[in-house]
C-alpha cells in the first residue's frame, strides 16, 4: 500500500530532516486539500504525524486532527507522543482508524500490551525508529533524541503474542534525506515476520526507490517529502506497487 504522510506543526505541513525540529521545511499547503487530492489519486490510508503532540501530549493538535478526520475520504492513522490510554481513546473517539505508538512501546511494554488487548490490534501501528550500529538496528526514542540499548527484534518479541498487525520502521539516517530506503532492513523483517504488515518509511525520492522497497518484501511504504516536493504523484507511485 502507498501511504501519503503529512507532518503537522502549529497547523502547518512541515518536514524535518532526521527528526530535527531546527531543520524543518514548511510547505504552504492545506493538509485537508492534500489528503483529498491523494485520495482522488488512489490513496487508501493517510499517515499524520502530530509533531506538537510528539513534544508534549498536552499540545496535541486535536482540533486539526478532528477536522482532517471529518473531511478525509479515507481512513487516518496518526501518532506523536502517545503515552496513555486516554491519548488512544481520545483519538479513536475522533474517528482515527489507527493510532501510531512509538517510544512508549519501548519504555513501557506492559502498557502497550494492554492497549493491544483492550482496544484491538487492528487499531494500532507500532512505529519503531532505528539507528543501525554494526549492522544491528537499535530503537531510538523521545523524538529520536535517545537511542536505547534495545534491538528492534527484542522489542518486537514483546508484541507478537498479542497479535500485532502493523509495524512501521524508519531508519533515522534515511528520513528526510531523499537517499532511498534501507531495503536490506525491510527484506530482513519481511523474512522474519511474514505475517506483519511491514511499513517502510524514510528516504524515498523517486519512482525507482518505490520499486526497490516494494521488491524488498515490505507490504506498505510511507511517502512524505517526495510527494510534497512534486517528485512524483500518488497515482504514479501506486502504479509501481503490486496489489496497491
Amino acid at each position: 500500500m502507498i501511504i501519503p504522510a503529512l507532518d503537522l506543526l502549529y497547523g502547518n505541513v512541515v518536514r524535518l530532516q532526521q527528526g530535527d525540529y531546527n531543520r524543518r521545511t514548511v510547505f504552504n499547503v492545506d493538509p485537508v486539500h492534500k489528503i483529498i487530492e491523494a485520495s482522488a489519486q488512489g490513496a487508501k490510508l493517510i499517515h499524520i504525524v502530530d509533531l506538537q503532540g510528539a513534544r508534549d501530549p498536552v499540545l496535541r493538535q486535536r482540533a486539526l486532527i478532528s477536522r482532517i478526520v471529518k473531511c478525509s475520504p479515507v481512513p487516518i492513522q496518526t501518532g506523536g507522543g502517545i503515552r496513555s490510554a486516554y491519548d488512544i481513546e481520545n483519538l479513536l473517539n475522533l474517528g482515527v482508524k489507527r493510532v501510531v505508538v512509538g517510544s512508549v512501546a519501548v519504555n513501557e511494554p506492559h502498557m502497550v500490551r494492554s492497549y493491544l488487548k483492550n482496544f484491538g490490534p487492528e487499531h494500532f501501528t507500532l512505529a519503531l525508529d532505528v539507528r543501525i550500529e554494526n549492522g544491528v538496528p537499535y530503537v531510538a526514542t523521545h523524538g529520536w533524541l535517545k537511542t536505547s540499548d534495545k534491538t528492534l527484534d527484542s522489542v518486537l518479541r514483546h508484541y507478537l503474542p498479542y497479535n500485532l498487525k502493523h509495524l512501521l520502521v524508519t531508519d533515522i539516517s534515511r528520513d528526510g534525506m531523499l537517499k532511498g530506503c534501507n531495503n536490506n532492513l525491510y527484506a530482513s523483517l519481511a523474512k522474519k515476520y511474514p505475517n506483519l504488515d511491514i511499513i517502510a518509511s524514510g528516504g524515498i525520492s523517486s519512482i525507482d526507490d518505490i520499486k526497490a522497497v516494494s521488491a524488498s518484501g515490505a507490504t506498505s511504504v510511507v511517502l512524505g517529502r517526495a510527494l510534497l516536493e512534486g517528485r512524483f504523484t500518488v497515482e504514479e507511485a501506486i502504479k509501481c506497487w503490486p496489489n496497491a
